[in-house]
């Protein structure tokens, strides 16, 4: 139930999880960091990653922290020591070794304070940290006094519309729920619910806006199973019960309604809002539904997460514990003593033969149910060898088709890849093998490649690595950090399809490596790109889009609108780091990827999205007014001064942002002029790095 909180920037708190997919090798950043003469953030949190990643945690990731830790402090480095011990905080605390994280938690407030960071986003951010690591560990009213000091602080630093407020909210209502007070549970959900419906591009397809019902919906079914601890007599009157409990499976049902919405079902948080509310249809009696519901949590669980974790027993046993009741439910109708049953239109989705699903999930379920085999079988010498998932063009790599992208390049197929040699040695015999797989699958299939990724563009099946790489890129792996002149020769919808999708399997880390190579933009390349972008959105926003407007030349503006809006949405993925949040695909995803990096807790510059896209809306009556075509008509006005204004206003934010980076400590709004301030910070001399 709900997030933990990130640092914007310094330090970040994953729980332990590390990010999705993120990629990389599994223990590579521990050495490369310590040789450094000072400590590298973006690095170590890519080690980091890597090794969640590659499910080392048990073994790798403490004492990857401990010489992190070690470097950042003979680097003197503490913003570095800060983030180390966040992300220590939320291993120990995903590792429940809460009498270790007491130690941490303490040194970590006690360095936050000596920083002088009162005051700050990041104070916030450790406070809330160091609350949830408190709450793990049942020191509620330690939890809650740091929980509210967040609260405090963040009412001074961050907008009351900020998502990262609503986080908070929801971290007090889990202590509440697990401290059984629940109406003030409910109170802090609900307010969470409000910012978050406020904040959002589309509540209607919002992940956080789901989650938080689903927190909601079993609140709710608290209340009316246990009775509020402050209002037990009213929860216990039988017409208040079935109103929570209608409320309850309201939230739950909203909830479904989100992530179907939103096409959100790859989401590991699905499994929980199907397991909310099977259970809520269980308190209900209606345990066919519940039963059904648990079986679709399960299936979602074990692909995110495998069998072998408490979560999929748990759900387990509640699914067997719906199923039972179901049998005696049916025993009874068989009776005559039960006279209420479920109807048709009451049951969600029940695992129908050809259900709605993604892609990836697609595609991880074919390998899980004939990849695996046939690797086993067939090829038992490279089970430790072949790397399996889904990566490069085609919008279910990203997590975006829907049922419009099933018209093409989709069903049952999935990626292996080998190394060189190994691909010389059994690749056209693998691929043999794998296309003799069945060809329909979950009543998908067979798979209809276009001419565009047929034959040697073909988008699934067996390759080299190297060769998969250089398809994608040109590359067989990525530039040199030295060669800038290559890096900018690749377009981040280039890099963009290099680097998404999903790896199911990968024993030997060399996909993960090489494609980590190409997460790894050089940090000159990037303030270059930044540079870049701050130009055009200068020149195209703010000098030549009010220079056509007043023209009347509205194909003109139109083309200014276009230049602008690209250029905000390269800087808005730049400026939150690409080995973080990965690169900007193609136009048909941009909006699509924007949106989803725009709902992240800890996104930079999150509402320019949604002002973009107010722009776009605009941008017909603005250019083209009621005039006709080539110039502004009567009703282009209102249309012209809200875009100017909102462009002023994207502006003003990303100087802002600028300063707040460090990478300018100039207020000068035309952006133009804040290019010298970035390119100050690129520590290369080569000329392609730097404006003319």
């Amino acid at each position: 139930m709900g997030k933990d909180a990130q640092l914007n920037g310094g330090s970040r708190n994953n729980g332990g999880s590390g990010s999705d997919d993120s990629g990389g090798n599994s223990a590579s950043g521990g050495s490369a960091s310590s040789r450094q003469a000072h400590f590298d953030v973006n690095e170590f949190l890519a080690g980091l990653d890597a090794i969640f990643d590659a499910h080392d945690a048990s073994t790798k990731a403490e004492p990857y922290l401990q010489q992190a830790l070690s470097d950042a402090e003979n680097a003197a480095d503490d913003a570095g020591m800060l983030t180390v011990l966040n992300e220590t905080m939320g291993f120990y605390r995903s590792q429940g070794r809460h009498e270790d994280n007491q130690r941490i938690i303490q040194r970590t407030l006690e360095l936050a304070s000596r920083m002088d960071l009162q005051g700050s986003e990041a104070w916030t951010t450790t406070l809330i940290n160091a609350a949830t690591g408190m709450r793990a560990a049942g020191q509620y009213d330690r939890a809650e006094n740091l929980y509210r000091q967040a609260l405090d602080n963040a009412t001074r630093t961050l907008s009351p519309t900020d998502r990262r407020m609503a986080a908070l909210h929801n971290n007090l209502s889990m202590l509440y729920s697990e401290t059984r007070q629940l109406p003030r549970a409910q109170q802090e959900l609900e307010t969470a619910l409000h910012i978050l419906e406020t904040a959002s591009v589309d509540a209607t397809a919002d992940i956080d806006v789901a989650s938080t019902h689903t927190n909601l919906a079993l609140v709710l079914l608290q209340e009316a199973e246990a009775g509020a601890q402050t209002n037990s007599a009213a929860v216990g009157d039988a017409a208040q019960r079935e109103k929570l409990l209608a409320n309850s499976l309201d939230h739950a049902s909203q909830a479904l309604h989100i992530y179907q919405t939103g096409h959100l079902e790859h989401s590991a948080h699905y499994a929980s809002a199907l397991a909310g509310y099977a259970q809520v249809c269980f308190a209900l009696g209606r345990f066919a539904e519940a039963a059904d519901v648990y079986q679709h949590s399960l299936a979602v669980i074990a692909e995110c997460y495998g069998t072998d974790t408490d979560y999929y027993r748990i759900t387990e046993e509640n699914l067997k514990s719906a199923q039972e009741a179901a049998g005696l439910a049916q025993n009874q109708v068989a009776d005559g003593s039960v006279a209420n049953q479920r109807t048709a239109a009451q049951q969600p989705h029940t695992g129908q033969p050809r259900e709605r699903i993604s892609g990836l999930r697609l595609a991880r379920a074919y390998w899980n149910e004939y990849g695996k085999a046939l690797i086993s079988e067939r090829y038992p010498e490279y089970r430790g060898r072949i790397a399996a998932g889904l990566v490069g063009h085609g919008s279910e790599c990203y997590g975006f088709d829907d049922e419009f992208s099933q018209d093409h390049d989709f069903g049952p197929g999935f990626c292996l890849w080998l190394a060189d040699d190994d691909y010389a040695r059994i690749g056209e015999r693998l691929q043999a093998d794998y296309d003799a797989l069945p060809s329909e699958f979950m009543g998908y299939g067979p798979r209809e490649s276009t001419a565009r990724a047929g034959g040697a563009s073909r988008r699934v099946g067996v390759f080299a690595i190297g060769d998969f790489f250089e398809r994608l890129t040109g590359y067989r792996q990525a530039p040199a950090a030295s060669t800038s002149h290559e890096w900018l020769l690749l377009d981040e919808a280039t890099l963009a399809a290099a680097t998404n999708g999903e790896v199911f399997a990968d024993p030997l880390g060399m996909f993960l490596k090489t494609r980590q190579g190409f997460k790894m933009m050089p940090e000159d390349v990037r303030l270059a790109l930044v540079s870049r972008r701050l130009g055009m959105i200068a020149q195209a926003g703010q000098y030549n889009l009010p220079r056509m407007l007043a023209r009347g030349d509205g194909a003109a503006a139109w083309l200014s609108i276009n230049e602008f809006v690209n250029a905000c949405c390269s800087l808005v993925f730049l400026i939150n780091q690409p080995v973080t949040v990965g690169y900007l695909p193609y136009y048909k995803w941009r909006f699509a990827a924007m949106r989803k990096l725009s709902r992240g807790m800890a996104t930079r510059l999150a509402d320019v999205c949604e002002q973009l896209e107010v722009v776009l809306r605009l941008s017909s009556a603005a250019c083209f007014g009621g005039a006709g075509f080539g110039e502004g008509g009567k009703g282009s006005g209102p249309a012209q001064d809200q875009i100017r204004s909102i462009v002023d206003h994207i502006c003003a934010e990303i100087v802002n942002e600028l300063n707040d980076e460090g990478l300018s400590d100039s207020s000068e709004p035309f952006l133009e002029w804040q290019r010298p301030y970035v390119e100050e910070h690129i520590e290369s001399s080569a000329a392609v790095l730097h404006s003319l």
